[in-house]
Order: structure tokens, then sequence, then C-alpha cells
């Protein structure tokens, strides 16, 4: 299972989360005045250390074709992560960028809020490699980093009706993630909030550490009860 981890900040927070284990490692990345965001350059050099080692995920908020086209071949992330409200977003722009850096994954964000989110995930599976479902709080107006968890029954049904992974953020941390994983089955999980120091955007190591700890196990138990209901006819 994959483990994604957001968000770094420097080379060396990069890679010791890197050295813990995680696969997917994200940055939020761009030119708006947004706390824990990094410019063009930063993430280059973050991204640039990581190969190899882990995989890149640059999250853009941007919904300009220009400011993508500018953060791939800035920053030249393994994967490119489109957060901004899928509605926000314009189809023939992600369309373009996917013609014009075709090496590059994309990943859209899907905000979790009700059924209608099935079909949005849906719709988005045309144009992506990778979804990403997270939380949406209607109190704030707030899409992601919200430290919550969502409706993991709507979550379910988005995984088991398209044919791409799906990745499971949303106030997962080493408490709550293998219960999201059991009830789930997502591709990967994500974790940002839980894996933060308390009161600010650093990662705290012994938690990132707890967090791949809990998922690694709870992925091997969950292979090895599969495993045995098909040796018994089962599944």
């Amino acid at each position: 299972m994959i483990i994604q981890i957001y968000e770094v900040h420097t080379v060396k927070e990069a890679l010791a989360v890197a050295n813990l284990g995680v696969d997917y490692i994200g940055a939020v990345v761009g030119n708006e005045a947004i706390p824990g965001i990094i410019s063009f350059a930063q993430a280059e050099e973050i991204f640039r250390a990581l190969s190899g080692k882990a995989t890149s995920v640059a999250l853009s908020l941007s919904c300009n074709l220009q400011d993508w086209t500018m953060l791939i071949e800035t920053a030249r992330p393994d994967i490119l992560h489109l957060g901004a409200r899928p509605q926000k977003i314009h189809l023939p722009d992600v369309e373009k960028i996917r013609k014009m850096f075709p090496d590059v994954k994309l990943m859209r964000s899907i905000p979790v809020m009700n059924e209608q989110s099935i079909t949005v995930a849906q719709q988005c599976v045309q144009f992506a490699d990778l979804l990403l479902l997270d939380t949406y709080s209607e109190a704030n107006a707030e899409f992601g980093a919200t430290g919550k968890t969502h409706n993991w029954e709507i979550s379910l049904q988005i995984t088991q009706s398209v044919k791409i992974p799906v990745i499971l953020a949303g106030g997962l941390g080493p408490d709550n993630v293998a219960d999201a994983i059991r009830k789930v089955a997502p591709f990967g999980v994500d974790s940002k909030t839980k894996t933060d120091k308390t009161g600010s955007n650093v990662k705290d190591l012994e938690k990132v550490a707890a967090f791949v700890k809990k998922v690694r196990e709870t992925g091997s138990a969950t292979v090895s009860v599969a495993r045995k209901k098909v040796a018994e006819g089962l599944i």
C-alpha cells in the first residue's frame, strides 16, 4: 500500500521522511500567499534530492495552465497534483497538460461531501492517473488540510466504482489509519495534519514513523486475510 505524506518544505525534511519508508512525498508549490507553500525553485531542489528515494508530488492550487506548465518545467515532479475544486478546473487545460508532459502523472483531488462526489470522481477519471479523496468543511468552505475525516462509505463507493488508483486522505493519522484501510481498501493513504508537529506545518518524524508502521502492519494483515479467503474459496 502506498503511503503519501504532505507537506515538506526543505531537502532535509524531505529526506528524513523518505528514510522512514514513505512512498510519495508532497509539497504545496506555487506563487500564492498561502501558509506552507514553497516556490518552484525550492520544489526543484527538494524533488531532485528525492530522485530514486521516493516519488515526488507537487500540489498546485492554481487553475491556470500556465502555472502548471511552469511548475512542471521548473520543479520536475513525478506527479502533478491538482488541488483546486474540480468545477474550477477546465478539462481542456487538463488534457493539454497531459499531452505536453506525458511522463508526469496527474492526480486529482476530489472533495468528499455526498453521493454527488461519486459522480464527480467518475468524471475526473478520464484525465487523471490517480484520485485523492479529501475532506470538505461546509462550515469554513475548506477543502483539504482540515484535520477531519469524512464519510468513508462514500470513499468506499468511489474506490469500487473507478478503475484508477485512489488515495484516501482527510484527518488520517496513526490513531485511525488502520480503521480507514479496513473500511475503504484504498490504493494508498495520505497524512498531513496528523503527522505535523502541534501548531506548525513542520513534520513530526515520530508521528510519521508511527503512521508508516501502522499502515504496513494493517496492509500486511489485510493481504493475509484476503489470501486465506481465496485459498478457502470464499472469494
